[in-house]
């Protein structure tokens, strides 16, 4: 369900209200082989109609916005039929956004800290344009289990997993955990292709738009909780 193959450069839409913020993201990456910007938006509302113009491989999204908020944005780009293959980085300040998880569900891939380095920067548009998810432990992880930590697995979570074989509902859980492939793999004893297989296969099993809402379904139905390393 991703692909790491692209022909031309990264396509990105700089979504933030600060211009100050979008000019120095367009700086950095308009130096950087591979990667073109090739639409701004001062809004969630601006930027719904930009990446239907555009069609941009990656839109970096900030959260809180006047005139229409990044959430609402993320779930019209998510929902919009042409645009299945745009993935959504969201910006947020870590330690005052309450919105995260509720990124996760309206179709974001991963999340960047607002004062991140260029590095940083840059790794993330070309991890989420492969098709991963950005799910950095530090960052995801800690708040989708302050979100959930009250969140219990009941009968309808139990019915949600049924779908899954057990081998997918360990690969779900691991990739919960923010493994990557490779990693499942050696926890796992199978090789990286083999574990990106069931990652696959629990995706389409369970309607997931790709590794980040695995995260999400992970947590709600109860298969991974706060205390799990």
């Amino acid at each position: 369900m991703t692909t790491s193959h692209r022909d031309g450069p990264i396509k990105v839409l700089l979504v933030d209200d600060e211009e100050l913020v979008r000019s120095g993201f367009r700086l950095l990456l308009e130096l950087e082989d591979g990667i073109e910007v090739v639409a701004e938006a001062s809004n969630g509302t601006e930027a719904v109609d930009r990446a239907r113009a555009t069609r941009p491989d990656v839109v970096v999204m900030d959260i809180r916005m006047p005139g229409g908020d990044g959430i609402r944005a993320t779930a019209e780009i998510a929902g919009t039929r042409g645009l299945e293959g745009t993935r959504i980085l969201i910006l947020t300040t870590y330690e005052t956004d309450d919105y995260v998880y509720d990124a996760l569900e309206a179709g974001a891939s991963g999340f960047l800290l607002k004062d991140a380095g260029p590095a940083e920067l840059l790794h993330a548009i070309r991890v989420i344009a492969a098709g991963e998810a950005l799910l950095a432990p530090r960052i995801t992880r800690r708040l989708i289990s302050q979100v959930t930590a009250a969140r219990k697995a009941t009968a309808a979570a139990e019915e949600r997993l049924a779908v899954l074989t057990q081998r997918e509902r360990e690969v779900l859980a691991l990739v919960g955990r923010g493994l990557s492939n490779d990693e499942i793999g050696a926890d796992l004893y199978l090789s990286p292709a083999t574990a990106r297989t069931h990652v696959s296969n629990a995706m389409g099993k369970l309607g997931a738009r790709d590794r980040a809402q695995l995260v999400v379904i992970a947590y709600e139905t109860g298969l991974v909780t706060t205390g799990d390393d």
